[in-house]
């Protein structure tokens, strides 16, 4: 599980990255605390970041729960996936919201395997 942690980890570490980079767009397009429109680029940097909690949600729970009940090595895979895909996220919707798909995708699949393969091993352990 130590691998699952560690994957865990990266993602948490993004996310705070992700966050450092709203604070740099708020600076850069002057967009003073409490607000959180008024700039383009600062509004997309926000909602990747905000997208990205919002998926964390479900990925850390999820990583924990498929490293438990099926394969530490499948959920760290998927979370090297789920990270990647942030990271394509975060560059595509920052240069254009239309070109977030591929990055969104990459990155909620993982999440859905994750949570349903983690479901899947609880139920199965329930049932032995």
């Amino acid at each position: 599980m130590a691998l699952v942690h560690a994957v865990i980890a990266l993602a948490l570490l993004e996310f705070f990255v992700f966050g450092a980079l709203v604070g740099r767009a708020r600076i850069r397009y002057r967009v003073e605390a409490p607000a959180v429109t008024g700039h383009p680029l600062f509004e997309r940097y926000y909602r990747v970041h905000y997208n990205t909690m919002e998926q964390l949600v479900c990925f850390v729970p999820g990583m924990l729960l498929f490293g438990y009940y099926l394969s530490s090595r499948g959920a760290a895979i998927l979370g090297v996936v789920f990270i990647i895909g942030r990271i394509i996220y975060l560059r595509g919707y920052v240069s254009e919201p239309r070109k977030r798909a591929a990055g969104f995708g990459l990155s909620a699949l993982p999440v859905v395997i994750l949570l349903a393969g983690g479901l899947w091993g609880a139920i199965a352990q329930l049932l032995r």
